[in-house]
């Protein structure tokens, strides 16, 4: 019996390669693809990937072959952006044919193919909570030794949490809290187009157990779970506050005062969920970042605390390390030509927002951390309105940025205000080195990392309440 499944999963094997392999050379372009690697019949250029950091490939590509890349992953096509110019280009200039999005299997697998309809802008009315927890923070860190992440990730994920459906939390430990943190970490490891080319590429192989492939794949059935617990449970506890009439302000009671029609309540779950666990990842990310920057930078933390526009230090901070470093992906809806370049439809258009991040011609030194890159001779901004690559192009522009932007930027503002950082000590008072290194996944973040904290301003040290421990 074993030995008849491994045949018949061979046999199928062998069918679907000829499949490919048929379909792949029966294309016919009237134009000439992007340049790229040279790719394996079949395969394409899975084998030339760092799988856990595709886009250092993609940028080496883009040094090799250009800012336009054209790449195939078994059978699917992408073409990887390296340039901000083209980016803005395609995605901005042509949003009506790359505004769509391609069919990842593994989040349909996992259930988290849930509409990514638009979140509510965070209005002003929600500033008093920003300033509230991030007023926690600060005297979480001035009383901490260790690793900062937990009292950051603590604080922006109950931030992020209350401000979409109102139950105030102070401990990480809520199951809620849980649940979300875990899903996320789902999330950013298997709904890349990486992870998908497999299946897409052979879907019998989602009839096989997933215990065959193990690692990631094998999480797909907890995902769908918990997809259901937090799409359900933190929205009924909302309306069921707002019948008994407790309900606090929040995104969705907000919401559920203005309309009482069922579809529109389906595309709610689905877009307070979609902004939750996408804002607890990235704005962690870009404090956290925040962090090591000025604990490597003295002299910009000095400026920053000082002078400097602290608007130019989160600009700087989202390009030094752009949390999603190739976006989310986008698709044609139609052939499209560019620069006399062939992109068929159907194809992933990828912007690699790391390559964008190292671009020497735009921002010179590039693995510097500098502030003023983003400011004129006279200390303006260069460019007033919002418009950073980190929160992706065209129509399907990020629609919690606004958010984003004031719970981080009144974070660090808060920091700075109280805070002086700097390198840890080991028992010998020796100063502890810091490495700038990265997570892997389609979020990233600064590896694990010791600083420490001193006040440089007692009267607005005594203005914090008592420290809020996170577990």
């Amino acid at each position: 019996m074993f030995f008849a499944q491994i045949l018949a999963i061979g046999i199928l094997c062998v069918i679907a390669f000829v499949a490919v392999l048929r379909r792949n050379r029966g294309r016919v372009y009237p134009l000439p693809l992007p340049p790229g690697p040279r790719r394996l019949p079949l395969l394409g250029n899975v084998l030339q990937l760092d799988t856990k950091r595709p886009w250092l490939t993609y940028t080496a590509w883009g040094k090799t072959y250009g800012k336009l890349v054209y790449t195939r992953l078994l059978g699917i096509d992408m073409v990887v952006l390296n340039s901000e110019t083209v980016a803005r280009e395609l995605l901005d200039k042509r949003s009506a044919i790359y505004s769509d999005r391609p069919v990842i299997r593994t989040s349909q697998l996992s259930g988290l193919d849930f509409s990514t309809a638009l979140l509510p802008y965070a209005s002003l009315s929600y500033r008093e909570m920003y300033s509230q927890r991030t007023n926690e923070l600060v005297a979480n860190l001035l009383n901490t030794t260790i690793d900062p992440h937990e009292h950051i990730h603590s604080c922006l994920t109950t931030l992020i949490f209350t401000v979409t459906y109102g139950h105030t939390i102070h401990r990480v430990g809520d199951p809620t809290i849980a649940r979300g943190y875990e899903l996320a970490d789902i999330a950013k490891r298997i709904i890349t187009p990486e992870k998908a080319a497999l299946l897409a590429a052979f879907p019998f192989l989602e009839k096989l157990p997933t215990w065959c492939f193990g690692g990631d794949y094998a999480l797909f059935g907890r995902s769908r779970e918990l997809c259901q617990q937090l799409l359900n449970e933190p929205f009924n506890e909302v309306k069921a506050r707002m019948a008994e009439g407790t309900a606090s302000q929040s995104l969705v009671a907000d919401f559920l005062s203005q309309t009482h029609d069922d579809d529109d309540e389906g595309m709610m779950r689905a877009a307070a969920l979609t902004g939750y666990l996408a804002g607890i990842e990235t704005s962690t990310s870009a404090v956290y970042t925040f962090i090591l920057v000025m604990t490597l930078y003295p002299d910009v933390q000095a400026q920053a605390r000082a002078e400097i526009n602290q608007v130019a230090v989160l600009r700087e901070v989202l390009r030094w390390c752009p949390p999603l470093p190739l976006g989310v992906a986008h698709a044609t809806s139609q052939d499209d030509v560019y620069d006399g370049f062939f992109i068929p439809k159907g194809a992933l258009v990828v912007v690699n927002q790391w390559a964008l991040s190292r671009d020497e011609d735009t921002y010179p030194d590039a693995s510097r951390f500098d502030p003023n890159r983003h400011l004129t001779a006279e200390g303006k901004l260069k460019d007033r309105t919002f418009n950073h690559f980190a929160f992706g192009n065209g129509r399907r522009i990020c629609p919690g940025r606004w958010f984003a932007e004031n719970s981080v930027w009144i974070a660090m503002a808060a920091i700075l205000s109280v805070l002086r950082i700097d390198y840890a000590r080991d028992p010998d008072g020796h100063r502890i080195e810091i490495k700038p290194e990265f997570t892997t996944g389609a979020e990233i973040q600064p590896k694990p990392f010791q600083c420490s904290f001193e006040s440089v301003n007692t009267t607005r040290e005594r203005q914090l309440p008592a420290v809020i421990h996170s577990k």
